[in-house]
């Protein structure tokens, strides 16, 4: 009687879509028999389409924020049908100002609003944490969004950037690029581990030293992809002042900041399948690549790629230090401090030059806030801020 029972529980789970795992994992295995699409065969699949995405698209608006915005996900997790209406219903972090998926992250911020985020740095486990700002108060319990770990090296500085705060490996699925240093701390690359658009050249190295990457496509090789430079300039004479810096975004056309001008977007994660398809090598490139930042810097400028500066800060008589305005996210005086804003050598004058794209600022010992905004995605903003922390004694 107890089988009996349990057989028919099991036949109900399988037609309500449950222990859909286990099943599709055993036709995989099966390579006589075609695989199936369980998902498909779910009750939940076959909702009326006009009724399901009516219901979805009202789960969608009414989910403005963080916490409550995970039901947004969970629907999406539901099946096949449901997840492509919903990437359908859920628009970009350009169009709605929101955080939704994973590849929010590699999608640039909003037009008219900074996107309001905090680091946490854990000095004793060199990990940098980004969390989104789920109140107007500075550095609340925050919406996990990308982790960092520094990787010191003899003539560089790694620092590998994970969707994931406990696997930051760059052979994990999670892994999405790095952004390494020169021996000074003064030179920055920033690269992507897939391509940031198409025709995005990967950086090969003589390296032969080889990691297998489970976040990579059959059709996509993974790899280093660079997407931005940045240097900072040097403190020859020993003169004291805030750092100047200055950002290349390779993979960012200056047009983006104009009216109507398109940064690139990416859309999704490229699937793969571990399982079925071989993993290709995931090249790695040596700190000497550094030495040819500056070529790369003039040719990226003759093909009108977006140049950011740091703002001019001004000189508080009063106060005796430098001042920029933070409009309040900013509490602790620090050399970290800073505002980008894009630079006239983009070849454009107007009040889109006078905007703050990225600022970042100290706010406690180990606290710092990030604000973003369009053509900035996350993970670029997350890259540029790490460089901040690096030690440039050269600089200061």
């Amino acid at each position: 009687m107890s089988d009996s029972r349990g057989i028919s529980r099991k036949s109900f789970d399988m037609k309500l879509g449950y222990g859909l795992k286990s099943r599709s994992q055993r036709v995989v295995q099966d390579s006589s028999v075609a695989e199936i699409d369980a998902l498909k065969q779910s009750c939940w699949a076959n909702m009326p389409q006009e009724l399901l995405r009516e219901v979805l698209v009202k789960i969608e608006a009414s989910e403005r924020g963080w916490p409550l915005r995970r039901s947004v996900v969970a629907c999406a997790g539901v099946c096949r049908s449901w997840r492509e209406i919903m990437k359908e219903v859920v628009r970009t972090p350009e169009a709605s100002g929101k955080l939704t998926f994973p590849m929010s992250v590699k999608q640039p911020g909003p037009r008219e609003s900074l996107l309001q985020c905090f680091i946490r740095r854990n000095r004793s486990t060199q990990t940098y944490h980004l969390y989104l700002n789920l109140t107007q108060a500075l550095a609340d319990d925050g919406k996990f969004l990308l982790a960092a770990r520094k990787c010191r090296r003899p003539t560089c500085t790694d620092y590998n950037i994970s969707l994931h705060a406990a696997d930051m490996s760059k052979g994990s699925s999670t892994y999405i690029g790095k952004l390494r240093s020169n021996f000074l701390g003064t030179k920055f690359i920033i690269y992507d581990g897939l391509p940031p658009h198409d025709g995005a050249k990967i950086m090969k190295s003589c390296s032969t030293r080889l990691v297998g990457s489970k976040q990579v496509s059959p059709r996509i090789p993974a790899g280093n992809y660079p997407v931005a430079h940045i240097s900072y300039e040097l403190n020859v004479l020993g003169s004291r002042g805030p750092r100047r810096m200055h950002c290349v975004m390779d993979a960012i056309p200056s047009s983006s900041i104009e009216p109507g001008g398109v940064a690139p977007t990416q859309t999704e994660f490229p699937l793969s399948n571990i399982d079925s398809f071989p993993s290709f090598p995931f090249f790695r490139s040596k700190s000497s690549r550094m030495e040819n930042f500056l070529s790369v810097r003039s040719i990226d400028q003759r093909h009108g790629a977006l140049v950011l500066k740091n703002k001019a800060p001004r000189w508080h008589e009063q106060l005796q230090c430098w001042c920029l305005n933070f409009h309040g996210r900013v509490t602790v005086a620090s050399v970290k401090n800073f505002q980008l804003v894009a630079s006239a050598e983009n070849g454009h004058a107007g009040s889109e030059h006078e905007k703050v794209i990225l600022q970042f600022g100290k706010v406690g010992k180990d606290v710092f806030t990030m604000d973003y905004r369009y053509p900035l995605s996350t993970f670029q903003a997350f890259a540029i801020c790490l460089s901040s922390f690096d030690t440039k004694i050269a600089c200061e």
